[in-house]
């Protein structure tokens, strides 16, 4: 994740829609603190500074160590959803992306970074979506699930969550995406997983993911890969 992140055409796309969606739904203040919790390598920690005071935790030594050497930003240890009693808040702005599916208590992780919002703050988070797309990639991924709208948005209220924004994205390449599950279902040969596409190729689809910036705008897309919900403490 560390060597591809900031090139592969799936992280540059997501970040470009990130971006996008905290402009337009969140638009934290100048001295908002931001918190993103299981950052990974760090490859979102460059971004998110530029709305606030930055934090974040992540739960894998390796992934911590890495983050804290190519960002500078303190990246503390921290569990969901019971092991992050260290963290201080309040937060106005928190980000889950791509972190909940691999948690075994979604619900109450949630419920646990909820205590740390700002009466005013908001949850950002990202989940794959579809379960009938999964795959060897969410195998290798360590996923538990994927989730459909009404999942997400079951488990958000659950957690006692006020949903202000929910819709799919990475809708534009879904119909390549269903192609390849189905033809690797039939394949026994292993398609290589993560590896960054040939350099045009690579151009071709971080141009066509984050195209949909500009759908999000203005409309919630009806399906997708992915899935992006906004929400605050009821």
């Amino acid at each position: 994740m560390a060597d591809i992140e900031g090139r592969h055409w799936w992280f540059v796309g997501r970040r470009a829609i990130i971006r996008s969606i905290i402009e337009k739904r969140i638009r934290p203040g100048r001295n908002a603190r931001v918190l993103e919790a299981g950052c990974g390598t760090g490859g979102n920690l460059a971004m998110l500074g530029d709305y606030g005071s930055l934090a974040a935790l992540e739960y894998d030594d390796d992934a911590r160590a890495i983050a804290r050497e190519r960002t500078g930003v303190d990246v503390q240890p921290g569990r969901l959803p019971d092991g992050i009693d260290h963290i201080d808040g309040p937060f106005q702005m928190i980000t889950l992306f791509d972190v909940l599916e691999h948690l075994d208590e979604d619900e109450k992780s949630l419920r646990s970074l909820s205590k740390l919002l700002a009466a005013d703050g908001k949850i950002i988070l990202t989940v794959p979506a579809l379960q009938f797309l999964w795959s060897d990639h969410d195998v290798v991924h360590h996923h538990h699930r994927r989730y459909s709208s009404a999942r997400l948005r079951d488990v958000l209220e659950r957690a006692g969550l006020q949903v202000e924004y929910i819709s799919y994205f990475n809708s534009l390449l879904l119909p390549a995406a269903i192609l390849q599950r189905l033809a690797s279902r039939f394949s026994k040969k292993q398609a290589a997983i993560d590896d960054v596409p040939p350099t045009a190729v690579n151009s071709l689809l971080t141009k066509i993911f984050a195209a949909e910036r500009s759908l999000l705008s203005w409309f919630r897309l009806p399906i997708g890969l992915s899935l992006c919900a906004v929400c605050s403490a009821k």
